[in-house]
């Protein structure tokens, strides 16, 4: 009798419980439940962070996790062509610089910082400018011998192809090839069997393949390219163009797309190197979107619905089963506050004191994950007040208690609020505090003007320390007293919403990158290396997240609601992958509470019912 083993070569293991981590396609027999089980792989799109500005109808390049967009057209650029870069480190989006040239339905290929971008359309039409990208700047560099637009390309920044495409005027339809060699481009006798654009192209410069497109009626030919000559090969299930494509030759991926002038496709297809299988959908249809990543593992991004979209998906042909970073409702605090302060984590959080119609509240509440129950009154009723610390030893300080700023400190057991040693400066709208009741920093707000100095608690009493290098309240400030960051806020002297970033030792603050949203009294959660800003304000309330790595921001996952003055702005509750905000102002007062989890992924078990 033949066994398990011999036939795979893995044993069925005897377990009484599930294991933590397993190679597809191992069996185990699970003692407690008295059933056979194995891991087993599914295809899934997994919603993503959405770009920092709606883009469309452009190149792109890289992978999934590290996925470039440029070129095309945003709903905010006139002419609708741009020039507009954004990058993608597998969680959100940045900006990037822009092309020299604003173009759109060119062709991209390459990486992250190793890209080409090539002809495309610009008004009065067609163009045949090429630029290549090193991960920071475009430079341009050799022209092609034939303007087009709406033309495909793979293949790297030193070795690529590019085929099909249209021009205009004159109206033509191309099935020319040219060949990139990292400075040159040179027409090689090989032509596609079907002239057309708007195709799916992937591939290397030697092992290429372009399937769909067409104009005015879409396609489902597909072609395969051996360095010099292309073969027709078998077709896709469904015709369509302006879709994207990502793979190799052998193994590719096509998804989204146009079957018609009025339709919109969200479906995606994978290649196996001889024919076309139908895989799971997109999530959102959509048209002219980018494409970046393997056969198993790709991203989708932007594209129009017809509207010009930001909408980010990721697809896995995994073991595991992603569950996407979210926001979810969690309990509704007992009395609706904005400008209130907020400490702790996500399972035990602490919100403190705000204003309430119609006036400045002194009670406080605690948060176990799920509901809100009453904690003690502050001694000082006031608002717009900074907090740090946990649910058993938090600290809050300054805010207004009409008519003046206050100085007062104020510590929490997790029963009772106890009064601190008091601020050197009276202030309110302060950056928020952060750092724990016995190390916490406090800096910037405002009194009769704007401030810039920075105060360090030690538990009992407050050193001046250094300033901030312009003079700002209601940023975000998130950390440790010896490790911490400041990103926007309002800053009186201009009368304008800040993204500056700057960065604490313990004793001085340096300059950082910009954050991508200027804001004020937004939330926020984590660390200076690691974490979350969301929500917040400016001219209205707004529901964006950024994340924070240390250096540079990214897009995030946007809250349920836009709400600004809410926890978080004056105290962070959580870390960035466990997140939590509560009050605020979405218009009006708010109770409501949002929790954050970041993504997480789990081995996708199958209970095994036949031999």
């Amino acid at each position: 009798m033949t066994t398990y083993k011999q036939l795979f070569g893995k044993a069925v293991k005897f377990l009484d419980t599930d294991p933590a981590n397993d190679a597809e396609g191992q069996v185990w027999y699970n003692s407690t439940s008295g059933t056979f089980k194995s891991v087993v792989a599914s295809a899934a799109w997994s919603s993503g962070s959405p770009l920092v500005i709606a883009q469309g109808a452009g190149g792109s390049a890289g992978t999934q996790t590290a996925a470039l967009s440029f070129g095309g057209n945003t709903p905010s650029t006139s002419p609708v062509y741009t020039g507009k870069t954004q990058a993608y480190n597998g969680s959100g989006w940045s900006t990037k610089s822009n092309m020299n040239t604003s173009r759109y339905v060119l062709a991209g290929f390459g990486t992250q910082t190793a890209a080409i971008g090539a002809g495309g359309y610009l008004s009065p039409g067609t163009s045949n400018a090429s630029e290549e990208y090193d991960g920071s700047t475009w430079t341009a560099t050799g022209n092609l011998n034939t303007a087009k637009y709406g033309l495909m390309g793979f293949g790297t920044q030193t070795a690529g192809i590019v085929t099909g495409g249209f021009s205009y005027p004159p109206a033509v339809t191309y099935t020319s090839t040219e060949s990139w060699n990292g400075s040159t481009w040179t027409s090689v006798p090989g032509t596609l069997n079907t002239a057309r654009g708007y195709s799916a192209g992937l591939g290397t410069q030697t092992a290429g393949l372009i399937a769909g497109g067409g104009y005015p009626v879409a396609v489902t030919s597909t072609e395969s390219y051996d360095g010099s000559s292309w073969t027709s090969v078998n077709s896709m299930n469904t015709a369509r163009r302006y879709l994207a494509g990502t793979g190799i030759q052998t193994s590719g991926l096509v998804f989204g797309g146009a079957p018609s002038p009025t339709t919109f496709s969200a479906a995606a297809e994978s290649w196996d190197g001889t024919s076309w299988a139908t895989t799971t959908a997109l999530a959102t249809a959509r048209r002219f979107l980018g494409g970046a990543g393997t056969q198993t593992a790709s991203v989708a991004f932007g594209g129009q619905t017809p509207t010009t979209v930001t909408n980010t998906e990721e697809y896995n042909v995994s073991s595991s089963i992603i569950t996407p970073a979210a926001w979810a409702s969690g309990g509704n605090m007992a009395t609706a506050r904005q400008q209130l302060a907020g400490f702790g984590t996500q399972t035990a959080a602490v919100g403190a004191t705000g204003t309430a119609p119609p006036g400045i509240i002194a009670n406080s509440e605690e948060y176990d994950g799920s509901t809100w129950t009453a904690g003690g009154n502050v001694n000082t009723a006031r608002r717009i007040v900074s907090g740090s610390g946990t649910l058993t030893a938090g600290l809050i300080a300054a805010g207004f208690t009409p008519p003046t700023a206050s100085n007062a400190t104020e510590e929490y057991d997790g029963s009772t609020w106890t009064n601190g040693g008091n601020l050197n400066t009276a202030r309110y709208n302060a950056n928020s505090l952060f750092g724990s009741q016995t190390a916490s920093a406090l800096a910037g707000g405002f009194n009769a003007s704007g401030l810039t100095s920075t105060e360090n608690y030690n538990g009992t009493s407050w050193t001046t320390s250094g300033n901030l290098s312009i003079a700002r309240g209601s940023g975000s400030t998130l950390g440790s007293q010896i490790a911490g960051f400041l990103s926007g806020g309002y800053m009186p002297a201009t009368a304008t919403y800040s993204n500056d970033t700057e960065e604490y030792n313990g004793s001085s603050w340096t300059t950082g990158n910009p954050s991508i949203n200027a804001a004020s009294d937004r939330g926020g959660s984590g660390t200076q290396s690691n974490a979350i800003l969301f929500g917040g304000g400016g001219l209205s309330p707004q529901a964006l997240s950024e994340t924070y790595d240390g250096t540079n921001y990214a897009t995030g996952v946007s809250l349920s609601t836009a709400r600004s003055g809410l926890s978080g702005s004056y105290g962070p509750s959580g870390t960035a992958d466990a997140a939590i905000g509560f009050g605020g102002n979405t218009g009006s007062v708010t109770a409501a509470t949002e929790e954050f989890t970041g993504e997480t992924s789990a081995l996708n078990f199958k209970t095994i019912t036949t031999s």
